[in-house]
């Protein structure tokens, strides 16, 4: 059996310098599929996916927020937690800039700006979890202690 190429992107580059031990999961993506499409095509708990979206707060500061791929953000309450006005979600054009990755592709890791990293608490609960790693229709499976190690995110319960 040939071995399959994993692409080489800013993602898995951080991953395998950070020496994480991680599993490919490419899948056929599906445009406006997200995590539902995902989780079906790679026969997981849609809950067990991790949506990477990128959010700006009221001084249009980009940040991103990881959440479980059936749940949504409650913006409302994510304000309240990092004390701001208001979130709204990154058009996707602003997205890739402060990123580098198109949406649907958009990884954690190896982003283009820096950027403070939310994540619901309840990721941590997981034993793995599928993430994106830098391209559309590719995540990996990687224990959440290690999206801990590497972003240092902090824990927000802001899933609804």
């Amino acid at each position: 059996m040939a071995k399959e190429k994993i692409p080489s992107t800013p993602a898995i580059r951080v991953l395998r310098k950070s020496g994480i031990t991680f599993t490919p999961r490419p899948y056929k993506y599906e445009d406006r599929g997200g995590t539902k499409v995902a989780a079906r095509e790679l026969n997981c708990d849609e809950h067990q996916t991790v949506k990477t979206l990128v959010m700006e707060d009221a001084d249009k500061k980009p940040f991103i927020i990881l959440m479980h791929g059936d749940m949504e953000v409650s913006t409302k309450e994510l304000a309240r937690e990092i004390g701001t006005k208001t979130v709204t979600p990154c058009d996707p054009q602003t997205a890739q800039k402060h990123t580098g990755y198109m949406v649907g592709g958009t990884s954690p890791f190896g982003t283009r700006k820096n950027m403070p990293i939310y994540m619901e608490e309840s990721i941590s609960d997981l034993s793995t979890v599928l993430i994106n790693a830098g391209r559309r229709g590719f995540l990996v499976e990687i224990q959440p202690a290690e999206i801990v190690r590497i972003l240092d995110p902090i824990p927000v319960k802001v899933g609804i």
